[in-house]
């Protein structure tokens, strides 16, 4: 052991991200509990592994991860000092050349709860570099030898229609009920309508249907907190849909990645996603401007720019009063989803009470079918209500949001049912306080019977 060689490489990084052992110990354990790991890692760790030990095979990612972050680009093993990495039988990597095949071992995966369990640790890549529309189109793979199945238009019709069922489905039940319905869907039908002979016409927009769903599936996980395979799913949808030359679905990815990198409180990357997402779409109809400006907005007022911010909430309430009343199932845009926006720019700058009211008045106009999105808005508006000091009024919310996760299966649900718990533990000599929790106890009782 006393003839161990120094790990220069590793030295190398730290000296590069001017950090010292301990800094990085505390980002891979940050980075380690976004994936669903309790790490422990102390700057004693770390200072073994500049000695020239290698760090257990789990925990190579997180610290890889770590560098990438704070250096914004990609860094490897080999960088790093240790031996490559030997790939792990059936489990999925954001390179994968044909992206049909990464559907299917991704979509496969998913579709396993023991396999799933494995994905849900998968790590968040700060420092994926994103491919360009204009890169992406007639670069895909398209086709394959062997083909026995041709279909049409009916078929493109069938992926259409189920996901919009499935939207339908994650609305009115949650992601832990719709996802697994679309994994299996993609792998068992989209995927074998993917390598089908076709018209170039019905190729392209099986190509476009097929984005549609995945950037659904991929929403589905980040909204569950499967933020590494939500990212897989993101990257598989911008590459079908440069492949469909279908800009909507690609800038709508994007809004998609740019919101992920919010919830992990990756502003600049946050704001970064929302701006290239607006950027690709320069002709854009009212509604989808909506939809990517208050994305923007939400960036801009995550890295403290209120001027921005309040600019980009202008430029989305214009463009949304100028589109129709029809409503997408898929990454539709409407007042609920303008006023959520303003309620998150507000409460990212500070202004608690007027983001309440804005996330009062995304409720009042939301659809009655969306109980996962109301459920979701209720679980903000209470803890924000308490962080103004509205116990009463936190407790009335939190007594609808759980009239709604009462018929969820949602980690997201999950995870504001968790909160309102700790949160309602300093409060017991409250009368609404103590009933709200009692109610909450029966009903995770129920939950847990079912």
């Amino acid at each position: 052991m006393g003839n161990r060689a120094p790990n220069v490489g590793l030295a190398g990084l730290l000296s590069a991200a001017n950090w010292t052992q301990g800094q990085l110990a505390a980002q891979v354990n940050r980075i380690g509990t976004e994936a669903g790991h309790s790490v422990g890692c102390t700057k004693f760790n770390v200072n073994k592994w500049v000695g020239g030990t290698i760090p257990r095979k789990h925990i190579r990612p997180l610290i890889l991860e770590a560098f990438a972050r704070k250096l914004a680009r990609p860094v490897t093993h080999e960088e790093a000092g240790w031996p490559p990495p030997v790939a792990e039988s059936g489990v999925p990597t954001l390179g994968e050349g044909d992206t049909v095949e990464g559907l299917v071992s991704t979509g496969r995966a998913d579709m396993d709860p023991e396999r799933r369990k494995f994905l849900a640790t998968s790590l968040y890549s700060a420092a994926l570099p994103i491919p360009m529309f204009r890169e992406l189109v007639d670069r895909e793979e398209s086709n394959a030898a062997g083909r026995t199945t041709r279909i049409g238009a009916g078929e493109v019709a069938t992926v259409r229609t189920m996901t919009e069922r499935i939207a339908d489905i994650l609305d009115e039940l949650g992601g832990a009920h719709a996802r697994p319905m679309a994994a299996a869907f993609l792998v068992n039908t989209v995927a074998p309508y993917l390598r089908a002979d076709a018209p170039e016409s019905v190729k392209s927009s099986m190509l476009a249907a097929a984005s549609d769903l995945v950037y659904l599936t991929g929403w589905m996980a980040m909204y569950e907190r499967d933020h590494g395979l939500g990212q897989r799913y993101y990257l598989r949808a911008l590459k079908l849909a440069g492949a469909a030359n279908d800009h909507v679905t690609y800038c709508r990815t994007l809004r998609g990645m740019a919101l992920q990198a919010a919830n992990l409180k990756h502003a600049s990357k946050a704001l970064e996603l929302a701006d290239s997402a607006a950027e690709a779409a320069p002709k854009a109809g009212p509604r989808l401007h909506a939809f990517l400006a208050g994305q923007q907005a939400h960036g801009a007022a995550l890295v403290g720019d209120r001027r921005q911010a309040f600019a980009r909430l202008r430029e989305t309430e214009a463009a949304l009063s100028k589109a129709d009343n029809r409503r997408d199932a898929i990454g539709g845009y409407d007042l609920a989803a303008y006023f959520f926006h303003v309620s998150s720019v507000n409460y990212a700058l500070g202004d608690i009470p007027t983001s309440v009211k804005a996330m009062q008045d995304s409720n009042r106009v939301r659809p009655p079918v969306e109980r996962q999105g109301r459920a979701h808005a209720n679980g903000l508006l209470a803890q924000r209500q308490l962080e103004m000091g509205h116990l009463e009024a936190a407790c009335g919310t939190w007594g609808k949001f759980l009239d709604d996760y009462e018929q969820l299966s949602s980690s997201r649900a999950d995870e504001h049912f968790e909160i309102m718990e700790r949160r309602l533990r300093s409060y017991q000599t409250h009368r609404a306080a103590r009933e709200l929790r009692e109610r909450a106890v029966e009903l995770a009782r129920r939950k847990a019977a079912a």
